[in-house]
């Protein structure tokens, strides 16, 4: 039986945020799975909406076409204008990731073309030179550093500018620009200034590149002769500032749970094969994403039981989906042995992240190299003195003291 609820009924909760352990998600979205895993949120605007908890859910939302990712139909759970790392811009050609098929279909074909099977080969040996090249700084330092500023940062950030083509000191200077606009705590105009800033620096990348192109993948959107300079841009933005957040976090994090769990640690060490279910087990139980994805229902839908109405907003919270017992026995345990199984990590369907396969590779060069080269790697402070990232789109450390 279909549930009506009328959309001006009061809600009985904002999206839960707080953490009681550093990395469990808020209790909160378990208890909320378990008793109701389709449920009423209230928005950052006050919309009222759904939350979803449950993976089954999850996916079903995020494999329908009637719910959209359009940016000016969808509201967001935790800010005014920026809920899960969508530009707060609307109307901007070339951002794919707020448009709906078949638009959305025609840039991401052309993006998948330029990271490509070719693009990729030629890339892993320079994530893998770059990594040791990182740690022989460090080595250089003593036998102590932040983990955070010396590797798990610069190592996604030198690549992501290696595949596009854009300066790495320039993007040294636009980094705590990027850094901003991602926080929860940054107002609507402060986020829409950052964007605008990080806009107009890779504008100017993009009409350099008219003049001196060179093998990367934004010379290569502009010799298509496809796009407007204006669409390269936004599709450069997209790649530049997801393709280096996420990264950063799990390599921060992870090595962060890996330090904290020497046994999982040890049978990581032991057999390093393990490796890329191992990242599977970590994308799962870590979800940096933390606060979710939104969509908008475009017409009435039925979904576990409750009418979505058309317009609403539904926030799925990827790490409560990933945290499902119906799906993943015992959630809660990190267990790097787990049989592989599909985890949201990377969200589902036609908006699944365009560059996971990159984000892959650069975690697990990252993370077999870091804990090969340093075999007695140790966390250097008290592991709850360690501090996170708690106010930002994406879960991580902000600094990780470790030593070896």
């Amino acid at each position: 039986m279909t549930q009506d609820i009328a959309p001006t009924e009061a809600a009985p909760i904002r999206l839960p945020i707080e953490r009681e352990t550093v990395l469990d998600p808020p209790p909160k979205l378990a208890e909320l799975r378990a008793e109701c895993p389709v449920s009423r949120l209230t928005y950052a605007d006050g919309h009222i909406g759904w939350l979803v908890t449950s993976f089954e859910m999850a996916r079903a939302v995020l494999q329908d076409a009637r719910f959209s990712s359009r940016p000016d139909l969808r509201h967001s759970a935790v800010h005014q204008v920026l809920g899960d790392g969508q530009p707060p811009e609307e109307d901007v050609p070339g951002m794919f990731v707020g448009m709906d098929p078949p638009e959305h279909t025609r840039y991401r074909k052309l993006i998948t073309g330029e990271l490509n099977v070719r693009r990729m080969r030629l890339l892993e040996p320079k994530i893998e030179q770059t990594a040791l090249k990182l740690i022989e700084e460090m080595r250089a330092g003593g036998n102590t550093a932040d983990l955070v500023s010396a590797y798990a940062s610069p190592l996604p950030s030198l690549v992501i500018c290696e595949l596009l083509g854009v300066s790495y000191q320039g993007w040294l200077k636009i980094r705590p620009v990027s850094e901003k606009m991602l926080r929860t705590d940054s107002s609507a105009e402060e986020v829409k200034q950052c964007f605008a800033d990080i806009f107009a620096y890779l504008a100017e990348v993009v009409a350099a590149k008219h003049i001196e192109p060179a093998d990367d993948l934004i010379s290569g959107l502009v010799a298509l002769d496809e796009l407007s300079d204006v669409e390269i841009t936004a599709i450069a933005f997209q790649l530049f500032t997801a393709g280096h957040e996420t990264t950063m976090n799990m390599l921060s994090l992870g090595t962060y749970t890996l330090l904290t769990d020497p046994q999982q640690l040890a049978a990581l060490r032991a057999d390093f094969s393990l490796l890329d279910g191992a990242l599977e087990e970590l994308l799962r139980f870590l979800t940096v994403i933390q606060f979710g994805i939104s969509r908008a229902a475009l017409e009435d839908v039925d979904l576990g039981g409750v009418t979505v109405r058309a317009g609403e907003s539904v926030t799925i919270s990827l790490p409560a989906a990933n945290r499902d017992p119906a799906r993943f026995p015992d959630p809660d345990r990190l267990d790097l042995m787990r049989p592989a199984s599909s985890n949201v990590a990377f969200g589902f369907g036609v908006h699944q992240c365009v560059a996971q396969q990159l984000a892959r590779a650069e975690m697990r060069i990252g993370f077999r190299t870091l804990l090969q080269q340093f075999p007695a790697l140790r966390l250097a402070i008290p592991r709850d003195e360690v501090e996170m990232r708690d106010g930002a789109i994406v879960y991580g450390a902000k600094s990780l003291p470790v030593a070896w």
